[in-house]
């Protein structure tokens, strides 16, 4: 069976930048098994799958090793991909998903996904923090599946070397950190990187899903709901956050790479 592809680049305007992610439009779900053997062979951060709907589209994203629960990056690809390739011309995309009903709302050539909050709570020091990190946190936050861990100094965040064999052994989804960005990059307030080799991911490039988790975090700190942040990793990504009751608006740009047949 032949099936298309598209490869995007999230929350950038430009490739090569962002987090890039594979999209797959499908009639009707293939078997799991086959789901993730296509994810492992585009060794992607993500791959997303979805299919037609009576009220939009039901959508799953998997890692090289595993199925996630939620994530913004592949979510933008993919509303890029059904707006821009497919021809959708409604102003809001409905989402099925494991996190239940996402929506996305495109505005010019920017998306909006509107995503629950993650709540966490504070944690004590721990030293396999400052072991994976090299450097102790100033704060430590444990959310349902990651580790927040924040610092004062964007450029330490920049210039991080972590561990990955220690952070492998944290709870399932891997580790946060983050600084205020102190005038480091143009309209930003604060920056991150996320690191989840325990996911088949060793740093994922621009996590939206992360953010859910960051934006009400940064909120309380800055005393502002309406905020734009910058991960910071090799290839880097900007997002624009919003809190609003109970969900997180994450708005981003994404940029075509590449769109071909798969073979299954």
């Amino acid at each position: 069976m032949e099936y298309p592809i598209y490869q995007v680049d999230a929350f950038t305007d430009k490739v090569f930048q962002g987090n890039s992610a594979a999209v797959v439009p499908l009639s009707e779900w293939l078997p799991d098994e086959t789901l993730q053997k296509i994810a492992l062979e585009n060794n992607l951060a993500e791959t997303a799958f979805f299919i037609p709907t009576t009220d939009g589209f039901h959508l799953r994203w998997f890692t090289p090793t595993v199925e996630m629960d939620l994530c913004g990056h592949a979510t933008l690809a993919t509303s890029w991909v059904i707006y821009n390739e497919l021809g959708y011309d409604k102003e809001q995309l409905t989402f099925q998903s494991l996190s239940g009903d996402l929506t996305v709302t495109k505005s010019e050539d920017k998306l909006t996904l509107n995503f629950p909050i993650l709540s966490t709570t504070l944690a004590d020091a721990d030293a396999r923090i400052e072991k994976a990190i090299g450097q102790p946190c100033l704060e430590l936050h444990k959310g349902e599946k990651l580790w927040v861990a924040m610092y004062d100094d964007p450029d330490f965040i920049i210039n991080n070397k972590p561990d990955l064999s220690v952070i492998s052994n944290l709870n399932p989804e891997g580790l946060i950190i983050t600084a205020p960005n102190n005038d480091h990059f143009e309209n930003c307030d604060f920056v991150s990187r996320y690191y989840a080799p325990q996911i088949g991911i060793d740093e994922d490039p621009v996590t939206g899903a992360a953010h859910c988790m960051l934006a009400p975090i940064w909120a309380k700190k800055l005393n502002k709901t309406t905020m734009n942040a910058r991960q910071v990793s090799l290839r880097g990504g900007d997002l624009e956050l919003t809190l609003q009751d109970d969900r997180t608006f994450i708005t981003g740009q994404a940029a075509l790479y590449m769109k071909g047949t798969i073979y299954v």
